[in-house]
């Protein structure tokens, strides 16, 4: 039978399907659903209406092949040796798509990949290096938005995509999708499927497609710079011309996200069909005079993270939570939404039950607190201009205490629920001795835990 054949009542009864929509250093504050008024992004606000935000979400790795390594694996970067970019993921490092494999879910990539170990936009990746996924159409890495090149099951010859990233692969995806819902199996039965469309917006250059919409943000002037944008003229005016493109690419991404809900509804699997859209890390732009991702500071590690879907014969919860989502729990959660238990060796946890209200996805016996804190990693020193050129680990609490650390030495203490700008550095204040205290017990606990090497400084006052 079928996708667009079911009924209400037998969509209901089959396994859900789900799609990522990943997409590269959208920051969670600059969203309409955040408060944002730079910006117009209904299609992402309405997913944020019809589901589970996950507003303390975070890329515990901020950079993009260490997010997609952990992504994939729920491994830490450390832990699966994807510690830096570029770097390639071992083959044999089992991934969420051969887990929904073995399940008899369809499972499909479309887009950026980054875990091959180059940095080359034409760079081949082979088919045993793509994760397990059946259909893969993807490249290794592109920044530019207008010559992307593309490659895999439909055809493995290097081939330049036509018109703008986003809005190409976007195409792709749908395309796939039309085809797989639309073309009976063998044997008639009904496949479930797992996709991923990963595109590159709004990572730099922030160049925004040839016609938008609404405006073309020629007025920088009129964009609302986050309060810990330093009052230094370069930092304001690269800010602004950057954040003008930035957002420019967010709405098309929005746009495009509007086009796939719009075909899941036309092929009839909308109400089965569970939307997680999420970024691998976010980009300063200014804040604190730093660019780009690999920093603690809010704008590179939070990330927007919403679950949704399309209410059926079982509905999803709806609202916010304060549960501190991390890189390596995205797959557990996931499979979790499709009632698959977390495989041996994955390390993170399953916050589906929150989505799904579900807790039968694990034993209860064997169930944890959900984490009290989220774990933070720049493993390797950096070098990228305005950027932190240091290595470094920390830890977010989930009542929202930051705290970070350099080799030998602590850095940064901050409450970000009292100070979501990171104003106030009360590392070493001595009235908050007891929070640092905390906040370095829990982060050797992480360093212990999962296995990881870095030197923390001693703390207590003697």
């Amino acid at each position: 039978m079928l996708h667009s054949e079911l009924t209400p009542e037998q969509a209901a009864s089959r396994r859900p399907n789900v799609i990522w929509i990943l997409c590269d250093q959208l920051r969670a504050q600059t969203l309409g659903y955040r408060g944002d008024d730079n910006l117009y992004t209904p299609n992402i606000d309405n997913l944020a209406r019809m589901g589970v935000r996950f507003d303390a979400a975070v890329s515990g790795a901020p950079w993009c092949a260490p997010f997609r390594g952990a992504l994939l694996t729920s491994l830490y970067p450390h832990q699966n040796g994807v510690n830096r970019t570029p770097s390639p993921l071992r083959p044999d490092i089992p991934t969420i798509a051969r887990t929904f494999n073995k399940e008899g879910y369809h499972t499909a990539w479309v887009g950026k990949w980054h875990l091959d170990g180059s940095n080359t936009a034409q760079h081949y990746v082979p088919p045993e290096r793509r994760g397990g996924f059946a259909y893969w159409m993807g490249y290794e890495c592109n920044d530019n938005q207008n010559e992307a090149y593309i490659f895999g099951s439909d055809d493995e010859t290097v081939r330049r995509l036509d018109g703008y990233e986003t809005d190409a692969l976007t195409d792709i995806m749908i395309g796939h999708l039309r085809k797989h819902c639309q073309t009976p199996s063998p044997d008639g039965s009904y496949q479930p499927f797992f996709a991923a469309l990963s595109v590159v917006a709004p990572h730099n250059p922030f160049v925004t497609p040839p016609v938008l919409e609404r405006c073309d943000y020629g007025n920088r002037r009129e964009l609302k710079l986050r309060a810990n944008v330093p009052p230094v003229d370069w930092v304001q005016q690269k800010a602004r011309m950057d954040l003008a493109g930035y957002c420019g690419m967010i709405e098309n991404l929005d746009r495009n996200i509007g086009r796939l809900r719009r075909t899941l509804q036309e092929l009839n699997v909308d109400r089965e069909t569970y939307v997680v859209f999420f970024s691998d890390h976010g980009d300063c732009l200014g804040s604190h005079a730093q660019w780009g991702k690999s920093s603690p500071w809010e704008e590179a590690i939070r990330i927007p993270f919403i679950i949704a879907k399309e209410d059926g014969a079982n509905p999803v919860a709806k609202g916010v939570s304060d549960a501190v989502i991390n890189h390596v729990d995205i797959a557990p959660t996931t499979l979790g939404l499709c009632g698959i238990a977390t495989p041996e060796g994955m390390t993170g946890y399953d916050y589906s039950p929150l989505v799904t209200g579900n807790r039968q996805t694990r034993a209860e016996t064997e169930r944890q607190p959900e984490p009290d804190s989220a774990y933070l990693q720049q493993i390797p020193r950096k070098y990228h201009r305005h950027s932190v050129n240091q290595a470094w680990r920390g830890v977010l609490m989930r009542d929202g205490w930051k705290y970070v650390c350099m080799p030998g030495h602590d850095w940064l203490l901050f409450d970000t629920r009292s100070d979501p700008y990171e104003l106030a550095n009360l590392c070493y204040d001595t009235v908050f001795q007891a929070q640092r205290e905390r906040c370095h017990a829990r982060l050797q606990q992480w360093i212990d835990e999962t296995g990881d090497r870095f030197e923390l400084p001693e703390v207590r006052i003697r």
